[in-house]
């Protein structure tokens, strides 16, 4: 398949998918177990910088804040897997610069190799990881300046740090050389999702932003209060201060990762999500400690400096009652099908799974399935492979010079591969046609589907709750009632 994303997550399904079966549910245990090792290298990483108690509470609110709806955390999304490696190089590191530590022991190079690695390793999950490779060498080198290490040593840790890095990304590109197909490779990893990223105005960005912003903090919005606080913790608190290069490169690069073309999406935040995690627990562990201090001065008895203790606690507790509270509904009451529709809207997921089930009853295993929409989940529901490397739309319909290219790509695969099944997904969201779009390719659909295929089933999203079903001659005579119709077509000639 063609995708602009770089195949670490690719392989990372693979992986998880050997493991747990090659099923949704395999799917959605494999993410389980992604997230929490997630969770557990945070409490690792924040225990480390600060103590246990932050640890803790850090891993308490990205558990939290990473099944948002808001960010499609239940979702397993690639930000999912450029979070985990990325951790564990930053948990290495920080071992490996060992802060505080008298004398500060030079970070040596293999152990550097390795965590450059980590990092490296969620870049090839998603480009948008290269800001933490990024922020990781920046935060190495500021503590090795700051320590007066000599410019050269500064210079070869950093280069053996970044060394690392690109090993991940060095064994993809000579992998898919191998296999043939690195021009296609860096196509779709590089020449388009170079125009991907061009298309949105920086105005227009900042507009994004501020939408999206709103609707994923505000089920949360304490906990985000919280990490607004943590950030400036460190004019007031020197424990916290002794670790405001760390923050600072850290949430620096949490920040700028979710800023790649200014698109914003919902799942990118899921990339923020460790940094807010750790300043809302700085914030809470900090404000504990301004208050023991304020009662210790004030020579309070031993009842009261026990509320330096309970105090913070309970306003944690209540920061994570209230994204529970207000996502109560999409946590406990509905169904994956509600779910589905309460996050996507009429993208017909839930109706992915019927078509492709009548798909696989009517095909043999080799046989090639065309989809007419970005509906990829059709192809792993029915076992079936693609008649194209194209299994999403959108790219297609885009205003980037590639554009057109691609579609006729498309098309002479299809046609190439005679399929035996073609799907016509007629939902908008499944191709985002914008008002400059090249529509060749539903031109060209029209007339091939008359010429090569008859109706063999229809499914029509009527509503929220309900899809009416229709197959074989049924399907030829039925009229849809909703603009949201998936068309299944059986080939004839």
């Amino acid at each position: 398949a063609y995708n602009m994303k770089l195949p670490g997550t690719y392989a990372a399904y693979a992986a998880i998918m050997s493991v747990f079966g090659q099923t949704a549910r395999g799917i959605h245990l494999g993410l389980l177990a992604v997230n929490l090792a997630t969770v557990v290298l945070l409490y690792l990483l924040a225990r480390r910088l600060f103590d246990e108690r932050t640890g803790a509470m850090a891993a308490a609110c990205y558990a939290l804040l990473s099944l948002g709806q808001g960010v499609f955390g239940v979702f397993a999304h690639a930000t999912h897997f450029v979070v985990l490696p990325v951790l564990a190089g930053t948990l290495l590191l920080a071992r490996l610069i060992d802060a505080g530590a008298a004398p500060p022991r030079p970070p040596r190079w293999p152990a550097l190799l390795v965590s450059g690695a980590l990092f490296g390793a969620g870049f090839v999950m998603k480009q948008h990881g290269i800001f933490f490779v990024l922020s990781g060498a920046a935060w190495l080198a500021w503590e090795l300046i700051r320590r007066k290490d000599p410019p050269r040593r500064v210079a070869g840790r950093c280069a053996g740090f970044l060394l690392g890095a690109f090993i991940p990304f060095g064994l993809t590109c000579a992998l898919l050389a191998a296999a043939g197909v690195f021009k296609d490779f860096w196509f779709c990893t590089f020449d388009y999702a170079r125009a991907y990223v061009s298309e949105v105005s920086l105005s227009d960005g900042v507009t994004i932003f501020v939408q999206a912003i709103r609707g994923i903090a505000a089920p949360a919005l304490p906990l985000w209060i919280l990490a607004a606080a943590g950030a400036a913790a460190p004019l007031w608190d020197e424990t916290v201060r002794r670790r405001v290069r760390f923050l600072a490169v850290f949430a620096a690069g949490s920040l700028l990762s979710i800023c790649p073309g200014f698109y914003f999406r919902e799942h990118y935040f899921v990339l923020l999500l460790p940094a807010v995690a750790l300043l809302a627990a700085v914030a809470v562990r900090s404000g504990g400690r301004a208050l023991e201090k304020w009662l210790s001065a004030e020579q309070e008895s031993a009842r009261d400096a026990g509320l330096a203790e309970i105090l913070p606690i309970v306003m944690l507790g209540a920061a994570l009652l209230y994204p529970v509270f207000q996502e109560r509904t999409f946590f406990f009451s509905l169904t994956p099908v509600q779910a589905s529709r309460r996050t996507y809207g009429a993208n017909p997921f839930p109706e992915a799974v019927e078509i492709a089930r009548r798909i696989a009853a009517d095909t043999a295993p080799d046989d090639r399935v065309a989809v007419l929409g970005s509906e990829p989940e059709i192809f792993f529901y029915s076992g079936r492979r693609s008649a194209t490397g194209h299994i999403y739309m959108y790219g297609l319909m885009e205003s980037q010079p590639y554009a057109s290219r691609m579609q006729q790509s498309a098309i002479k695969e299809i046609e190439a591969s005679e399929a035996k099944y073609l799907v016509y997904v007629n939902v908008p969201s499944s191709w985002l046609v914008r008002p400059d779009s090249d529509t060749t390719i539903l031109t060209w659909a029209r007339t091939y589907i008359s010429a090569h295929y008859e109706v063999a089933g229809v499914a029509d999203i009527v509503s929220d709750d309900s899809t009416v079903y229709a197959w074989g001659e049924e399907a030829a005579r039925y009229a849809p009632r909703s603009p949201y119709v998936v068309y299944v077509f059986r080939r004839i000639s």
